[in-house]
């Protein structure tokens, strides 16, 4: 989904940075809409089609995350979460009730540009239909929570194949440790928390084990874990 073709609705009742944001996201060639209060956010979100919304959690009228499960009732469109930074009580809830992603203020444009342009990735991947499946992906077996190569089972725990379905769902896309965390660890990431890196490591000692070589769980440093195929495989 290129940015021009993007509808956003920003629900910010910070009026400066509200004009901000469709300033700065106005440059980048997305179409943003304005909305000041919860209420006035929601029905707009239910009756026009937008590809994201910026979601303050600290609104008049409704706040953000009884806006956002009204929202999740009804319509699937990404969003992304901005509220006060430490607010993790915020956050949990937000995930919970179906937030994509969280924006802690204060945060840099360049943060949230990054983020909107991951998940409007992931939207548009998730749009396209299935190719056929590929030799390169491993034989993920959802029966037995296992992925198996040349006739031998990996022997993943749930946790394992949960990350690798995941990873190799999304081949080719860089997933945040947030992300991730949240989807398969069901819980927040924290700098400090290396649950996550351990179970990449363990997946990939595993797929070389059984000798799968057609691709590989790939770091992208600073942001998160990708599934690349080889395409010479």
């Amino acid at each position: 989904m290129s940015a021009a073709s993007a509808r956003i609705l920003a629900i910010e009742d910070d009026p400066v940075l509200a004009a901000h944001l469709q300033e700065h996201l106005g440059r980048r060639g997305f179409d943003v809409t304005l909305r000041g209060d919860g209420d006035a956010g929601l029905t707009l979100a239910c009756t026009e089609p937008f590809d994201l919304v910026l979601l303050d959690i600290l609104l008049p009228g409704r706040n953000g995350l009884d806006a956002l499960a009204e929202l999740r009732r009804r319509r699937g469109v990404p969003v992304i979460l901005m509220s006060a930074l430490g607010a993790e009580q915020d956050r949990i809830a937000g995930f919970s009730q179906g937030a994509d992603d969280y924006l802690p203020k204060p945060f840099a444009m360049a943060e949230m540009e990054v983020r909107i342009d991951a998940i409007l990735r992931r939207v548009a991947y998730e749009r396209r239909e299935r190719e056929p499946a590929s030799a390169a992906l491993p034989e993920l077996d959802e029966a037995h929570q296992d992925v198996r190569h040349a006739g031998q089972w990996a022997q993943l725990t749930g946790t394992e194949f949960r990350l690798l379905e995941l990873l190799v769902r999304h081949a080719g896309e860089v997933l945040s440790k947030a992300f991730l965390y949240q989807q398969v660890l069901h819980r927040p990431w924290s700098q400090h928390d290396r649950g996550l890196d351990m179970h990449v490591s363990h997946i990939r000692r595993k797929l070389q084990a059984i000798g799968y070589q057609a691709g590989r769980v790939e770091t992208a440093w600073g942001k998160g874990y990708l599934f690349q195929r080889d395409e010479n495989q």
